[in-house]
């Protein structure tokens, strides 16, 4: 019997998977993979993998509709978060829903294969800026809600963040690896929700709250 670690690569996008899976691929036994919800609950729930490497956006909900699902029935399984959302609001999020770590596309193979081993230990591990913001969570001090962020959803938060920053449509859809047309309707979603008019508007309401 293999004692090498196993490990489920849930990810919306396939070359993605294959990526993850060409890195990982030799040092892990990759046991299953999923690309939205459903499909991850199942291939957890009847694999119990020792890593799951979770996208936080997925079709059908997002990573805590699948921690909901699967802690208490693969409770041996630790799950890594590997994300291109580097948002305080989806690190904390998906931390408190049960992660013990939150990674970003962005890290290196070497690193992601030393990440994966230290979740299987049960270490917490982050990428170093995202650290701060866990510990910000959970320091004590009550968050403050804000109801107009809450209006909006994970994936419109980080379009939003984007476009405020000001990055074009282009630019946004080719970062979060959606169509240019999604992109617009989320927009144009995040505008109506806002009760703003246009771009420039929605760079000074996120700028103004500490967003951007």
């Amino acid at each position: 019997m293999s004692d090498r670690l196993r490990v489920v690569l849930v990810d919306d996008h396939a070359m993605v998977r294959a990526g993850v899976r060409a890195e990982l691929g030799d040092a892990f036994d990759i046991v299953g993979e999923a690309a939205d919800v459903p499909a991850a609950v199942s291939v957890i729930t009847s694999t119990h993998p020792d890593v799951v490497l979770l996208d936080v956006h997925l079709p059908g909900g997002d990573a805590r509709a699948v921690l909901d699902a699967c802690l208490n029935a693969v409770p041996g399984t630790r799950f890594l978060a590997l994300s291109v959302s580097d948002a305080p609001e989806d690190v904390v999020a998906t931390v408190r829903g049960g992660a013990r770590g939150y990674v970003t596309k962005a890290i290196s193979g070497e690193d992601l294969l030393d990440a994966v081993r230290r979740i299987a230990e049960g270490d917490a591990v982050f990428s170093p800026r995202l650290a701060g913001f866990v510990l910000d969570a959970f320091s004590g001090a009550p968050a403050e809600r804000d109801d107009e962020l809450d209006r909006l959803t994970p994936r419109e938060l980080e379009v939003m963040r984007l476009i405020a920053r000001g990055y074009t449509y282009r630019e946004v859809a080719s970062e979060l690896v959606l169509s240019i047309k999604t992109v617009e309707t989320h927009v144009s979603a995040v505008l109506r929700k806002l009760q703003l008019s246009d771009r420039r508007e929605l760079a000074r309401w996120a700028a103004a709250r500490g967003v951007v």
